[in-house]
C-alpha cells in the first residue's frame, strides 16, 4: 500500500489523511476476522527466551482472570492485528496501551502526573493498533466486572470518541504547546464528577506518595551486622540468584548504565554505592524477563532503589512484522539496542520522563534498561471503579494516547483521516466486541494447556 506522505505543511499532512478514507474506509476497521493462529504456541515461543523457574509463575498469572489474559498477550495481539486492514500511518506507538498501563508517577519536578507507564514493546507502529489495544481493554475490563453490555459498547466508543476529539484539541496548540501539555494527579481530581470519584483518587495519590525509596527500604531489606541494609530473599517474588547475573556483572552493568545517563544523574549516582541486587518477578507479561532491583546507598545513608529490566524485541516486530524504523533515530540494523528503544520511545510518548532513564546493550547478549524503582508510582484500582468511574478512566486514557500520538512526525494525517464524525469511534467499539469474544477463546486454550500438561502452570504468586 502506498504511504501517506509526510510533509512540511500541517493542512497538506492533513489533507493528505482525509484522502485515504477513499481507499480504507473508516467502517472497514470495525471487522475482526480470526487469525487462525494458536495463542499458546506464541506464549510457549515467548516463553524460551525467559528464565524458565519463572515461566510457570507467568501463565498462573495470566490465568487469574480474561484481564489478566489479556494483559499478558500482547504478542498475539500484534500478530492479529498484523493481517487486519489499517492505514499504515506509523507513530511512536506504546504497543500495549491497555487501560492498566496508565498510571500516577512523579516528574522530575516532583510533580504528580498521570500517563502511558509501560513500554517494553514500544516503537514505530501504526496507530490504530493502539488505539485497538487500548478500546479492547476496556470492553475486556467491563466484561471481567460483569458491567452489562451496553454500557461497555458506549465506554468504548467514549474512550476512541475521547482520543479523536483530543487530537483536535491539540491540533489547535503549537508544537511546543503540545509537548509540554500534561495531566497532573489534581487534574484527574478536578475531572471527578462526585465525591466518592474524588475520594478515590486522593487514595491512590496518597498511596503513591509512599512509594519511595524509604519505604521499598523499610519493606525489602534486613540490616547486617556491618550495618549496611541487604535485600532479603522473598522467593520467588524477590531472591539472590548468583547463576544469573554475577556480581562482576552487574558493577559492569551498573557503570555502562551510568554512561547513558544525564550528565547531571550520572553525577550524582557517581556518589552512591552500590550494596546489593537481586533479581525481581514484575507484572504479569513481562515475568520470567531478567528483572534486577539494585540498591545504593548515598554519602548520608540515604537509599536509592533503580530497576534494571531486560528489554526483548518488541512484539511489534516479532508477531507483528513492523522492522525497527528511522523514525525515532533506530537504524535498520538496531545498534543502539532494545533497551534504547524503549527509554527513547518513553521520552517520545510521555509528557514527562524519569530523569533516571537509562539502558544497556549486549550483556551475556541480553539488553536492560534502567530507571527508578517505585519512584511515587500508582495506578487506578480497577475493581473498585463502577461503571461511570471505568468510563471515565476509558476516556482519559483515550485523551492522553492521542497527546502520545500527536508527538510523532505526521500525527495530522490521522487527524484527516478521522475527521469529526463518528463512523470510527463506532467501528472500534464494534471490533472491541469481537475481539474480546476472541480473547475469551483464546483464554480457554492456555486453560486446556495447563489440564493436559502442555504448559506448567503455578497460581497464587
Amino acid at each position: 500500500m502506498d504511504r501517506v506522505e509526510i510533509t512540511d505543511s500541517f493542512k497538506e499532512t492533513r489533507a493528505a489523511g482525509k484522502k485515504l478514507r477513499a481507499r480504507i474506509k473508516r467502517s472497514e476497521h470495525g471487522s475482526f476476522k480470526p487469525s487462525g493462529r494458536d495463542p499458546v504456541s506464541i506464549i510457549e515461543e515467548q516463553n524460551q527466551t525467559r528464565l524458565q523457574q519463572l515461566v510457570p509463575v507467568r501463565i498462573g498469572r495470566m490465568l487469574e482472570s480474561r484481564f489478566a489474559y489479556y494483559r499478558g498477550t500482547a504478542g498475539p495481539m500484534a500478530f492479529d492485528l498484523s493481517t487486519e486492514v489499517r492505514t499504515d500511518l506509523r507513530v511512536v506507538g506504546c504497543g500495549d496501551a491497555h487501560v492498566a498501563n496508565f498510571g500516577l508517577f512523579a516528574s522530575p519536578d516532583r510533580r504528580m502526573i498521570f500517563d502511558l507507564n509501560d513500554f517494553d514493546e514500544a516503537g514505530p507502529s501504526p496507530w490504530e493498533w493502539d488505539v485497538k489495544r487500548l478500546v479492547a481493554s476496556v470492553e475486556i475490563g467491563f466484561r471481567h466486572r460483569g458491567f452489562d453490555a451496553a454500557a461497555s459498547r458506549e465506554a468504548c466508543r467514549g474512550a476512541v470518541r475521547e482520543y479523536r476529539e483530543r487530537l483536535f484539541i491539540l491540533a489547535g496548540m503549537d508544537a511546543i504547546e503540545r509537548y509540554y501539555f500534561r495531566v497532573e494527579a489534581q487534574d484527574m481530581r478536578d475531572m471527578a464528577v462526585d465525591r466518592a470519584g474524588q475520594k478515590a483518587i486522593d487514595k491512590t495519590m496518597k498511596k503513591a506518595r509512599r512509594r519511595n525509596s524509604d519505604r521499598v527500604l523499610s519493606k525489602i531489606t534486613t540490616a547486617e551486622k556491618d550495618g549496611v541494609p541487604r535485600i532479603e530473599n522473598q522467593p520467588p517474588i524477590l531472591q539472590h540468584i548468583k547463576d544469573a547475573v554475577s556480581i562482576d556483572e552487574v558493577t559492569h552493568i551498573f557503570e555502562r548504565y551510568r554512561e547513558t545517563l544525564r550528565p547531571d544523574i550520572s553525577l550524582l549516582l557517581s556518589r552512591f554505592e552500590l550494596v546489593d541486587y537481586a533479581l525481581r518477578v514484575v507484572g504479569v507479561g513481562s515475568v520470567g524477563t531478567r528483572c534486577l532491583i539494585f540498591l545504593l546507598i548515598g554519602p548520608q545513608g540515604e537509599p536509592v532503589f533503580l530497576q534494571l529490566k531486560e528489554a526483548q524485541r518488541s512484539v511489534l516486530e516479532t508477531y507483528g512484522g513492523i522492522p525497527p524504523s528511522p523514525l525515532i533515530g533506530l537504524g535498520e540494523d538496531n545498534t543502539s539496542g532494545q533497551g534504547f528503544r524503549v527509554v527513547s520511545s518513553q521520552q517520545v510518548l510521555q509528557a514527562a520522563s524519569d530523569p533516571f532513564l537509562g539502558w544497556i546493550t549486549g550483556v551475556r547478549g541480553i539488553d536492560y534498561y534502567g530507571r527508578q524503582f517505585r519512584d511515587m508510582k500508582g495506578s487506578a484500582d480497577l475493581e473498585a471503579l463502577t461503571v461511570g468511574q471505568f468510563a471515565r478512566y476509558g476516556r482519559v486514557c483515550g485523551a492522553l494516547l492521542a497527546r502520545a500520538h500527536s508527538q510523532s512526525p505526521g500525527w495530522a494525517a490521522i487527524l484527516g483521516y478521522l475527521g469529526k464524525s463518528d463512523v470510527f469511534d463506532r467501528s472500534i467499539a464494534d471490533w472491541s466486541k469481537s475481539y474480546a469474544d476472541q480473547v475469551e477463546t483464546d483464554y480457554e486454550a492456555l486453560e486446556a494447556a495447563v489440564k493436559s500438561g502442555r504448559i506448567p502452570c503455578e497460581t497464587g504468586i
